[in-house]
Protein backbone atom coordinates (compact mmCIF):
# COMPACT_ATOMS: atom_id res chain seq x y z
CA UNK A 1 0.00 0.00 0.00
CA UNK A 2 1.32 3.38 -0.85
CA UNK A 3 -0.66 6.78 0.02
CA UNK A 4 1.83 9.04 -1.59
CA UNK A 5 2.86 7.33 -4.90
CA UNK A 6 3.80 9.17 -8.36
CA UNK A 7 3.51 7.81 -11.61
CA UNK A 8 3.02 9.60 -14.57
CA UNK A 9 1.15 6.95 -16.69
CA UNK A 10 -0.97 4.08 -16.57
CA UNK A 11 2.09 1.33 -17.50
CA UNK A 12 3.76 3.37 -14.52
CA UNK A 13 0.36 2.78 -12.43
CA UNK A 14 0.11 -0.57 -12.92
CA UNK A 15 3.97 -1.54 -12.52
CA UNK A 16 3.90 -0.05 -9.21
CA UNK A 17 0.74 -1.91 -8.30
CA UNK A 18 2.47 -5.09 -9.33
CA UNK A 19 5.40 -4.57 -7.19
CA UNK A 20 3.34 -3.64 -3.99
CA UNK A 21 1.58 -6.92 -4.89
CA UNK A 22 4.83 -8.91 -5.43
CA UNK A 23 6.26 -7.60 -1.68
CA UNK A 24 3.32 -9.13 -0.08
CA UNK A 25 4.57 -12.58 -1.56
CA UNK A 26 1.32 -13.27 -3.07
CA UNK A 27 3.13 -13.95 -6.54
CA UNK A 28 5.15 -16.58 -7.65
CA UNK A 29 5.47 -15.16 -11.04
CA UNK A 30 5.32 -11.38 -11.20
CA UNK A 31 5.95 -10.74 -15.32
CA UNK A 32 2.42 -13.21 -15.94
CA UNK A 33 0.72 -11.75 -13.34
CA UNK A 34 1.27 -8.32 -15.20
CA UNK A 35 0.12 -10.05 -18.57
CA UNK A 36 -2.99 -10.98 -16.81
CA UNK A 37 -3.49 -7.23 -15.71
CA UNK A 38 -3.34 -6.31 -19.13
CA UNK A 39 -5.05 -8.87 -20.35
CA UNK A 40 -8.06 -7.91 -18.77
CA UNK A 41 -7.80 -3.99 -19.73
CA UNK A 42 -7.78 -5.48 -23.41
CA UNK A 43 -11.54 -6.48 -22.55
CA UNK A 44 -12.20 -2.88 -21.48
CA UNK A 45 -10.60 -0.29 -18.95
CA UNK A 46 -10.60 -0.82 -15.78
CA UNK A 47 -10.60 2.55 -14.60
CA UNK A 48 -14.22 2.75 -13.60
CA UNK A 49 -14.35 6.43 -13.09
CA UNK A 50 -14.37 9.33 -10.13
CA UNK A 51 -11.03 8.90 -9.86
CA UNK A 52 -11.08 5.11 -9.26
CA UNK A 53 -9.09 2.25 -11.01
CA UNK A 54 -9.78 -1.46 -9.87
CA UNK A 55 -7.23 -3.51 -12.08
CA UNK A 56 -7.73 -7.04 -11.42
CA UNK A 57 -6.39 -10.71 -12.55
CA UNK A 58 -7.17 -13.90 -11.59
CA UNK A 59 -3.48 -16.31 -12.21
CA UNK A 60 -1.68 -19.37 -11.77
CA UNK A 61 1.36 -16.28 -10.76
CA UNK A 62 -0.80 -16.16 -7.93
CA UNK A 63 -0.14 -17.72 -4.62
CA UNK A 64 -2.92 -16.60 -2.43
CA UNK A 65 -5.28 -13.94 -3.00
CA UNK A 66 -3.95 -10.34 -2.73
CA UNK A 67 -5.11 -6.38 -2.54
CA UNK A 68 -2.46 -3.65 -3.12
CA UNK A 69 -4.02 -0.11 -3.18
CA UNK A 70 -2.18 3.45 -4.01
CA UNK A 71 -2.86 6.80 -4.12
CA UNK A 72 -1.56 9.43 -6.75
CA UNK A 73 -2.64 12.91 -5.49
CA UNK A 74 -1.62 14.08 -9.25
CA UNK A 75 -3.71 12.08 -10.97
CA UNK A 76 -3.43 9.38 -13.75
CA UNK A 77 -4.56 8.83 -17.07
CA UNK A 78 -5.87 5.68 -16.74
CA UNK A 79 -8.33 5.93 -20.29
CA UNK A 80 -11.09 5.97 -17.72
CA UNK A 81 -14.28 5.35 -18.84
CA UNK A 82 -15.14 9.17 -17.84
CA UNK A 83 -11.87 9.78 -19.43
CA UNK A 84 -10.71 11.87 -16.08
CA UNK A 85 -7.54 11.29 -14.01
CA UNK A 86 -7.90 8.75 -11.56
CA UNK A 87 -6.67 8.93 -7.95
CA UNK A 88 -6.98 5.89 -6.15
CA UNK A 89 -6.64 2.25 -7.00
CA UNK A 90 -6.73 -0.82 -5.84
CA UNK A 91 -5.36 -4.30 -7.52
CA UNK A 92 -7.08 -7.73 -6.79
CA UNK A 93 -5.23 -10.27 -7.25
CA UNK A 94 -6.78 -14.09 -7.20
CA UNK A 95 -5.33 -17.94 -7.77
CA UNK A 96 -6.61 -19.08 -11.01
CA UNK A 97 -8.26 -21.56 -8.83
CA UNK A 98 -9.80 -19.15 -6.91
CA UNK A 99 -13.35 -19.60 -8.15
CA UNK A 100 -14.98 -16.14 -8.43
CA UNK A 101 -13.01 -14.72 -4.81
CA UNK A 102 -12.25 -11.50 -6.82
CA UNK A 103 -15.69 -11.08 -8.33
CA UNK A 104 -17.24 -10.67 -4.56
CA UNK A 105 -14.33 -8.40 -3.34
CA UNK A 106 -14.88 -6.56 -6.63
CA UNK A 107 -18.29 -6.02 -5.65
CA UNK A 108 -18.14 -4.97 -2.07
CA UNK A 109 -15.39 -2.35 -3.38
CA UNK A 110 -17.79 -1.18 -5.85
CA UNK A 111 -20.28 -0.40 -3.32
CA UNK A 112 -18.16 0.76 -0.89
CA UNK A 113 -16.34 3.62 -3.43
CA UNK A 114 -19.88 4.97 -4.10
CA UNK A 115 -20.04 6.67 -1.05
CA UNK A 116 -18.42 10.04 -1.94
CA UNK A 117 -16.75 10.74 1.42
CA UNK A 118 -15.20 7.63 2.07
CA UNK A 119 -13.72 7.91 -1.18
CA UNK A 120 -12.66 11.03 -0.57
CA UNK A 121 -10.91 9.92 3.30
CA UNK A 122 -9.33 7.42 1.29
CA UNK A 123 -7.43 9.44 -1.07
CA UNK A 124 -6.77 12.37 1.45
CA UNK A 125 -5.30 9.74 3.95
CA UNK A 126 -2.21 10.15 5.46
CA UNK A 127 -1.07 6.98 6.32
CA UNK A 128 -0.94 3.36 5.15
CA UNK A 129 -2.38 3.13 8.71
CA UNK A 130 -5.30 5.87 8.43
CA UNK A 131 -6.37 4.24 5.10
CA UNK A 132 -6.65 0.42 6.70
CA UNK A 133 -8.73 2.05 9.28
CA UNK A 134 -10.97 3.57 6.93
CA UNK A 135 -11.44 0.20 4.86
CA UNK A 136 -11.42 -1.89 7.68
CA UNK A 137 -14.60 0.46 9.39
CA UNK A 138 -16.20 0.94 5.79
CA UNK A 139 -16.22 -2.64 5.40
CA UNK A 140 -17.75 -3.67 8.11
CA UNK A 141 -20.60 -1.02 7.70
CA UNK A 142 -21.05 -2.69 4.20
CA UNK A 143 -21.11 -6.13 5.61
CA UNK A 144 -23.57 -5.30 7.76
CA UNK A 145 -25.61 -2.98 5.51
CA UNK A 146 -26.03 -5.98 2.84
CA UNK A 147 -26.96 -8.62 5.89
CA UNK A 148 -29.84 -5.81 6.87
CA UNK A 149 -31.01 -5.65 3.47
CA UNK A 150 -31.11 -8.85 2.67
CA UNK A 151 -33.34 -9.44 6.40
CA UNK A 152 -35.33 -6.78 5.45
CA UNK A 153 -36.10 -8.23 1.63
CA UNK A 154 -36.93 -11.51 3.70
CA UNK A 155 -39.47 -9.70 5.77
CA UNK A 156 -41.07 -7.71 3.30
CA UNK A 157 -44.13 -8.56 2.66
CA UNK A 158 -45.85 -5.37 0.32
CA UNK A 159 -45.67 -4.34 -3.30
CA UNK A 160 -42.22 -2.70 -4.52
CA UNK A 161 -43.12 0.07 -6.77
CA UNK A 162 -39.99 0.01 -8.50
CA UNK A 163 -37.73 -3.01 -10.22
CA UNK A 164 -34.45 -2.43 -11.49
CA UNK A 165 -32.17 -4.36 -13.42
CA UNK A 166 -28.38 -3.46 -13.68
CA UNK A 167 -25.81 -5.10 -16.30
CA UNK A 168 -22.34 -3.82 -17.41
CA UNK A 169 -20.21 -5.73 -20.57
CA UNK A 170 -18.10 -7.37 -18.06
CA UNK A 171 -20.48 -7.46 -14.86
CA UNK A 172 -18.34 -6.00 -11.92
CA UNK A 173 -18.12 -2.64 -11.04
CA UNK A 174 -20.65 -0.59 -12.89
CA UNK A 175 -23.23 -3.37 -12.56
CA UNK A 176 -22.90 -3.23 -8.59
CA UNK A 177 -22.52 0.80 -8.45
CA UNK A 178 -25.27 1.65 -10.64
CA UNK A 179 -27.64 -1.20 -8.34
CA UNK A 180 -26.21 0.77 -5.08
CA UNK A 181 -26.64 4.16 -6.33
CA UNK A 182 -30.87 3.70 -7.23
CA UNK A 183 -31.40 1.66 -3.93
CA UNK A 184 -30.05 4.40 -2.02
CA UNK A 185 -31.92 7.10 -3.73
CA UNK A 186 -34.51 5.29 -3.82
CA UNK A 187 -34.59 5.06 0.21
CA UNK A 188 -33.69 8.66 0.45
CA UNK A 189 -36.86 9.27 -1.39
CA UNK A 190 -38.99 6.96 0.54
CA UNK A 191 -39.46 4.82 -2.41
CA UNK A 192 -39.77 0.66 -2.12
CA UNK A 193 -37.04 -0.73 -4.83
CA UNK A 194 -35.89 -4.27 -5.91
CA UNK A 195 -32.56 -4.21 -8.07
CA UNK A 196 -31.29 -7.28 -9.90
CA UNK A 197 -27.72 -7.53 -10.39
CA UNK A 198 -26.76 -9.63 -13.59
CA UNK A 199 -22.81 -9.98 -13.46
CA UNK A 200 -20.27 -12.32 -13.44
CA UNK A 201 -20.79 -13.94 -10.81
CA UNK A 202 -24.42 -14.70 -12.36
CA UNK A 203 -28.20 -13.06 -12.07
CA UNK A 204 -28.63 -12.06 -8.06
CA UNK A 205 -31.96 -10.14 -6.30
CA UNK A 206 -34.36 -11.37 -9.56
CA UNK A 207 -37.61 -10.41 -8.80
CA UNK A 208 -40.42 -12.99 -9.12
CA UNK A 209 -43.44 -12.84 -11.83
CA UNK A 210 -45.73 -12.00 -8.51
CA UNK A 211 -43.48 -8.39 -8.04
CA UNK A 212 -43.04 -7.64 -11.56
CA UNK A 213 -46.56 -8.01 -12.20
CA UNK A 214 -47.47 -5.76 -9.13
CA UNK A 215 -44.73 -2.77 -9.52
CA UNK A 216 -45.22 0.22 -11.30
CA UNK A 217 -42.95 0.70 -13.31
CA UNK A 218 -38.85 -0.93 -14.03
CA UNK A 219 -35.71 0.86 -14.60
CA UNK A 220 -33.55 -1.34 -16.64
CA UNK A 221 -29.54 0.37 -16.60
CA UNK A 222 -27.80 -2.13 -18.96
CA UNK A 223 -24.92 -1.85 -21.61
CA UNK A 224 -25.24 -5.51 -22.45
CA UNK A 225 -28.24 -7.92 -23.14
CA UNK A 226 -30.50 -8.94 -20.37
CA UNK A 227 -34.05 -10.97 -20.21
CA UNK A 228 -36.57 -8.78 -21.38
CA UNK A 229 -39.50 -10.74 -22.42
CA UNK A 230 -40.72 -10.98 -18.67
CA UNK A 231 -41.10 -7.10 -18.24
CA UNK A 232 -43.85 -7.22 -21.54
CA UNK A 233 -46.59 -4.98 -21.12
CA UNK A 234 -44.99 -3.07 -18.10
CA UNK A 235 -44.22 0.67 -18.21
CA UNK A 236 -39.83 0.01 -18.62
CA UNK A 237 -37.45 2.89 -18.94
CA UNK A 238 -33.90 1.41 -20.59
CA UNK A 239 -30.96 3.55 -19.85
CA UNK A 240 -27.13 3.16 -20.15
CA UNK A 241 -25.22 1.81 -17.07
CA UNK A 242 -23.99 4.35 -16.40
CA UNK A 243 -27.23 6.67 -15.85
CA UNK A 244 -28.40 4.35 -13.24
CA UNK A 245 -25.06 5.42 -11.46
CA UNK A 246 -25.46 9.60 -12.20
CA UNK A 247 -28.87 9.94 -13.08
CA UNK A 248 -30.69 7.96 -10.36
CA UNK A 249 -32.92 10.44 -8.43
CA UNK A 250 -33.85 11.51 -12.23
CA UNK A 251 -34.23 7.99 -13.54
CA UNK A 252 -37.30 6.88 -10.18
CA UNK A 253 -38.76 10.40 -10.94
CA UNK A 254 -38.81 9.20 -14.84
CA UNK A 255 -40.07 5.61 -13.71
CA UNK A 256 -42.53 7.07 -12.21
CA UNK A 257 -44.10 9.72 -13.68
CA UNK A 258 -46.71 8.16 -15.63
CA UNK A 259 -44.80 8.53 -19.30
CA UNK A 260 -42.20 5.66 -18.74
CA UNK A 261 -43.31 3.56 -22.32
CA UNK A 262 -44.91 0.25 -22.57
CA UNK A 263 -41.84 -2.28 -23.20
CA UNK A 264 -43.31 -4.85 -26.03
CA UNK A 265 -41.46 -8.08 -26.36
CA UNK A 266 -41.23 -8.37 -29.68
CA UNK A 267 -39.22 -5.32 -29.86
CA UNK A 268 -35.72 -5.91 -30.74
CA UNK A 269 -34.32 -2.82 -28.78
CA UNK A 270 -32.70 -3.58 -25.43
CA UNK A 271 -31.81 -0.11 -24.30
CA UNK A 272 -33.91 2.68 -24.86
CA UNK A 273 -32.02 6.27 -25.75
CA UNK A 274 -33.59 9.32 -24.87
CA UNK A 275 -35.31 9.69 -28.68
CA UNK A 276 -36.47 5.91 -27.02
CA UNK A 277 -34.78 4.62 -30.02
CA UNK A 278 -31.87 3.12 -30.82
CA UNK A 279 -28.92 3.00 -33.65
CA UNK A 280 -27.78 0.21 -35.43
CA UNK A 281 -24.47 0.52 -34.53
CA UNK A 282 -25.17 0.46 -30.40
CA UNK A 283 -27.53 -2.54 -31.10
CA UNK A 284 -24.59 -4.49 -32.73
CA UNK A 285 -22.16 -2.81 -29.74
CA UNK A 286 -24.14 -4.36 -26.89
CA UNK A 287 -24.03 -7.63 -28.94
CA UNK A 288 -20.42 -7.45 -28.61
CA UNK A 289 -20.23 -6.57 -25.32
CA UNK A 290 -22.78 -9.07 -24.35
CA UNK A 291 -20.07 -11.76 -26.21
CA UNK A 292 -17.14 -10.28 -24.24
CA UNK A 293 -19.57 -10.42 -20.71
CA UNK A 294 -19.64 -14.40 -21.79
CA UNK A 295 -15.95 -14.58 -22.73
CA UNK A 296 -14.66 -13.29 -19.39
CA UNK A 297 -14.47 -16.89 -17.52
CA UNK A 298 -12.75 -17.92 -20.55
CA UNK A 299 -10.18 -15.32 -21.32
CA UNK A 300 -9.24 -14.87 -17.51
CA UNK A 301 -8.76 -18.70 -17.62
CA UNK A 302 -6.13 -18.27 -20.29
CA UNK A 303 -4.26 -15.27 -19.47
CA UNK A 304 -1.28 -16.88 -16.92
CA UNK A 305 -0.71 -19.05 -20.54
CA UNK A 306 1.62 -17.28 -22.54
CA UNK A 307 -0.22 -19.01 -25.76
CA UNK A 308 -3.43 -17.67 -24.14
CA UNK A 309 -2.12 -14.20 -23.36
CA UNK A 310 -1.61 -13.95 -27.22
CA UNK A 311 -5.19 -15.48 -28.35
CA UNK A 312 -6.44 -12.56 -25.81
CA UNK A 313 -4.87 -9.84 -27.08
CA UNK A 314 -5.64 -11.13 -30.42
CA UNK A 315 -9.51 -11.45 -29.79
CA UNK A 316 -9.45 -8.10 -28.03
CA UNK A 317 -7.83 -6.53 -30.45
CA UNK A 318 -10.38 -7.72 -33.31
CA UNK A 319 -13.36 -6.57 -30.95
CA UNK A 320 -11.77 -3.06 -30.56
CA UNK A 321 -11.24 -2.42 -34.42
CA UNK A 322 -14.73 -3.12 -34.63
CA UNK A 323 -15.83 -1.34 -31.67
CA UNK A 324 -14.12 1.62 -32.95
CA UNK A 325 -15.12 1.22 -36.84
CA UNK A 326 -18.51 1.27 -35.26
CA UNK A 327 -17.65 4.09 -33.32
CA UNK A 328 -16.36 6.47 -36.47
CA UNK A 329 -19.65 7.89 -36.35
CA UNK A 330 -21.85 9.06 -33.08
CA UNK A 331 -23.91 6.42 -31.40
CA UNK A 332 -27.71 7.71 -31.07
Amino acid sequence: MDVNATCSNKDEAIDTLVSLMAKQGNLNDQDVYKQGIYAREELSTTGIGEGIAIPHAQSEAVNAPGLAAMVVQDGVDYQSLDNQPEKLFFMIAVPKTGGNEHLQILAMLSKMLMDTDFKDSLINAQSVEEFMDLINQKEAAQKAKEEEKEEAQKEFTGTYRLLAVTACPTGIAHTYMAAEALEEKAKQMGITIKVETDGSGGTKNAPTAKEIEECESIIVAADKNVEMARFNGKPVIQVKVADGINKAEELINEALSGNAPIYHADHISTTVESENDESVGRQIYKHLMNGVSHMLPFVIGVISNPLGYLFALAIGSVVGMFGLALLKKPLK
